[in-house]
């Protein structure tokens, strides 16, 4: 059957009712617009209580009240990025990076950068690691009493984590690190293009003046995703209008994005050139006022918090770092989130931070010396995926590879050492059974300190066995492993 013919008449009512029920919404929204946009310069950030407890130049070294009754005795420390201000991660209550810490149990700092003057711009990446960081990691290690403590670096905060983890391990129980960009090989997404030295000098900038502006920053971000930052977004507001929380979450995120702060100049140029340009850190190339940044001196427990839609810091910017450290405790957890996302997502908070928090606390219940000791006992036993939990004074060593478990009292009650109680449950050591010839005929991962990665490759350039490595060059070793020299001619000896 022939479709019907139209009715003029309908058409003319439907159209007209529609632009009756938009008028009506508009003037709704019209109503209420006022007290919105006074809402939007009025909305507070930052809420949860701090102190400052340390100043230097710019930076305020915050202290976060508590909201347990108990904390954990090793506190984390918060290294914010140069760019934007840190209440991103202090957003409102229920999207509060600090406040799911504390909440937790966790004892909190965290490095407020405030904003460089004109007089800032010749400060370097080697001020802000060895000598801001440096400082105020040891100021809560003096507060808190610990020898080392945790740290959690965000975005361009967690690269100079990074670095002062590499340069002061001893002082770093763990190492959190969340968004940070740390290879850039092709990996690096829109931003690693505009950032190739074919199209850009960022002395060109600096040059002019001084710092890197804050508001040259804000719009290349913005122009990542034109669409969405200049159009979208704003289309969302008016739908959203007369839904309050809706406009108090919106004000927040345009506030910090309206806040942003400039970049110290000699600082931006290191980090474009080093990282970006160059990809020193990921090399093992970089250095700092001459000192070279070792990362395989990064040998604490590493988490890396990763989001698989970020934009500005890629998946794969992060993950390949894993394969460069000496850390054989690594663990990443990657949400189905962007880059900002991370810190202020409802999905963040409910799937990320609770883990976040774990894995802190699942950490900090032995010193820096006393991990490595147990570690290395375990190593010793050829042993892999170990797994080192418990307080001082009762460990448990998880084996993944055999399941078993080895747990020790402590030296007062029992006078013995954690190796001697390792080697209760497990086979003899070659010491005892074996033969020279068996010795150098094992396995070159059998050595303390070479893993699985540093064991690959070795093997990709002959070195199998502990003979091989014993007669190994120690320049060789360092090369294929990618290592320090110092570390290689460790090996060595221990092979020998």
């Amino acid at each position: 059957m022939a479709d019907s013919p139209t009715n003029p008449w309908a058409l003319a009512l439907n159209t007209q009712r529609e632009l009756l029920d938009s008028g009506t919404d508009a003037v709704e929204k019209a109503d209420v617009a006022a007290e919105r946009v006074d809402r939007l310069q009025s909305v507070e950030v930052g809420q949860t209580p701090s102190e400052v407890v340390y100043t230097e130049n710019k930076l305020e070294l915050l202290h976060y009240e508590p909201l347990t009754e108990e904390q954990n005795d090793v506190p984390v420390l918060i290294i914010y990025a140069l760019i934007n201000k840190p209440f991103i991660l202090d957003l409102q209550p229920d999207r509060s990076v600090v406040r799911r810490l504390l909440e937790a149990g966790h004892d909190v700092y965290l490095i407020d950068w405030n904003e460089p003057s004109r007089l800032d711009q010749h400060l370097t990446l080697d001020d802000y690691v060895n000598r801001y960081i440096d400082n105020c990691v040891d100021v809560v290690r003096e507060r808190s009493g610990q020898d080392a403590i945790n740290v959690l670096g965000y975005c361009m905060g967690g690269t100079m984590t990074a670095m002062y983890a590499a340069l002061h391990p001893e002082k770093v129980n763990t190492l959190g690190l969340m968004a940070a960009g740390l290879c850039f090989d092709n990996t690096g997404g829109v931003l690693e293009l505009w950032g190739d030295e074919e199209y850009y000098d960022p002395d060109d900038v600096t040059d002019t003046f001084g710092n890197m502006p804050a508001d040259v920053l804000a719009t290349g971000f913005a122009l990542m995703d034109p669409v969405s930052n200049f159009v979208s977004k704003y289309v969302r507001f008016y739908d959203n209008i007369e839904n309050e929380d809706f406009v108090e979450n919106f004000a927040r995120m345009e506030r910090w994005l309206d806040e942003g702060i400039d970049v110290a100049g000699a600082a931006y140029v290191e980090f474009l050139e080093d990282l970006y340009q160059d990809n020193k850190l990921y090399h093992n190339e970089m250095e700092l006022n001459g000192t070279h940044v070792d990362v395989t001196e990064i040998d604490m427990p590493f988490l890396q918090v990763i989001g698989e839609y970020d934009h500005l810091i890629p998946p794969e910017a992060s993950k390949p770092f894993d394969e460069v450290i000496a850390s054989e405790d690594t663990e990443t957890i990657e949400h189905s989130t962007g880059h900002i996302g991370l810190s202020v997502s409802g999905s963040s908070h409910d799937a990320v931070w609770p883990s976040v928090a774990e894995w802190y606390h699942h950490r900090s219940g032995l010193s820096v010396e006393r991990r490595r000791e147990i570690q290395a006992a375990v190593d010793e036993l050829g042993a892999i995926d170990v797994d080192v939990v418990g307080e001082e004074d009762a460990v448990e060593i998880e084996i993944g590879e055999t399941g078993s478990e080895v747990e020790s009292e402590t030296e007062a009650e029992t006078g013995t050492e954690a190796e001697s109680e390792a080697s209760d449950a497990e086979p003899e050591t070659e010491a005892e059974t074996g033969t020279e010839a068996e010795s150098e005929a094992a396995d070159v991962e059998s050595i303390d300190g070479i893993g699985p990665t540093y064991a690959d490759r070795l093997r990709s350039v002959g070195i199998e066995t502990v003979a091989d490595l014993a007669a190994a060059d120690p320049e060789a070793v360092a090369e294929a492993a990618n290592v320090g020299v110092t570390r290689a001619e460790g090996w060595i000896e221990q092979a020998g």
